[in-house]
């Protein structure tokens, strides 16, 4: 069903609703069949087509890559460390199409240095996808971190996203290919501790929205994934000791916290870390699924249950209730009298 035809079918079934009223609540399956059919059409094959991906060190970007070569993409490979362990595994168990090739996204010389190297090794399909799945993760509170921080975060997982789609969009423009970026269920769920991790990916979901219809003229598609707990499976989240945090404090943030709840939010992230999801594939799969379908949704959202009513929850429900909920959780683990 084309697009033209789903949005003429929607204007006529939101007409009846508004002029009739509950008379023509029965309409509303047939709207939602309406919207959710996509045009059927052959998945793309890797053959011929490259495909390159930011932060194939270690975690979904390593994985992928493998995952891609298998397929028949010409994979080219961004790493921070091209010599180090992670490229070379990549070299050792992919063919000889995939390219591996030094890539800091922080950097505007290695991105433009990344662009030659991507021209000069492009098949004659020339660059079907760019994956930015280059990002790093952390926790603290706020009185915790220095902005030093928070611009770390931002320069790899926001900047470094936006620097490589802008670099990139000329030649996904000539091939009619897609972007995918890597968001979080974090975009959503925004609790203490996470909001140097959480700005990034709000910061990456409002980018990608603006930039999927610009992109539409050109037939360019941009998908977002969005997974959940995933951190034990790619080991993204790096933790920090209770010593080295309260070491790191100001006199004024020693007064207000103590080391007895500073370690308690340790043992809290590392309990959280420990009960997420141990199968990376659901994540890289549903980004082949994005790479290789005509009609790619907007969102991918690889959660867990529990983790999809507690993002509708954060959607749907009022702050107060959304705040209450989490400061329960909190007062469970941490408790709020071993504040000074």
């Amino acid at each position: 069903m084309s697009i033209a035809v789903q949005m003429c079918a929607v204007s006529v079934l939101l007409g009846a609703l508004y002029w009739y009223g509950w008379l023509t609540f029965p309409l509303i399956p047939l709207l939602i069949w309406v919207v959710s059919r996509r045009q059927t059409a052959a998945g793309v094959e890797g053959k011929g087509r490259a495909v390159l991906i930011t932060g194939c060190d270690t975690g979904f970007g390593q994985l992928l890559a493998k995952q891609l070569d298998g397929l028949g993409f010409r994979v080219l490979a961004g790493c921070l460390f091209p010599d180090g362990e992670g490229a070379q595994s990549l070299r050792r168990q992919c063919s000889r199409e995939l390219k591996v090739l030094k890539l800091d996204v922080t950097l505007d010389e290695d991105v433009a240095k990344a662009k030659e190297f991507v021209e000069a090794n492009l098949p004659p399909e020339g660059l079907w996808g760019l994956v930015n799945n280059a990002g790093i993760s952390g926790w603290g509170e706020v009185e915790w971190n220095n902005i030093q921080v928070y611009q770390r975060y931002a320069d790899v997982n926001l900047w470094g996203s936006i620097r490589m789609a802008q670099t990139f969009i000329p030649l996904l423009r000539q091939s009619k290919g897609c972007l995918i970026f890597m968001s979080s269920m974090s975009a959503f769920i925004h609790v203490e501790a996470t909001s140097a991790y959480v700005i990034t990916k709000c910061g990456i979901e409002a980018f990608s929205d603006c930039l999927r219809l610009e992109m539409k003229k050109f037939g360019v598609k941009v998908s977002l994934i969005e997974p959940g707990n995933y951190a034990s499976a790619t080991n993204i989240l790096k933790l920090q000791t209770c010593e080295e945090i309260w070491n790191g404090l100001n006199d004024a943030a020693k007064r207000a916290y103590s080391q007895e709840y500073i370690q308690l939010s340790v043992d809290s992230v590392q309990k959280a870390m420990k009960g997420g999801a141990c199968n990376p594939m659901e994540v890289t799969n549903t980004i082949i699924e994005a790479l290789v379908s005509p009609n790619p949704k907007a969102r991918y959202l690889v959660v867990s249950m529990v983790e999809r009513i507690v993002i509708f929850l954060c959607v749907h429900f009022p702050a107060w209730f959304t705040d209450a909920f989490f400061l329960l959780c909190r007062r469970c683990t941490k408790p709020w009298w071993l504040l000074k």
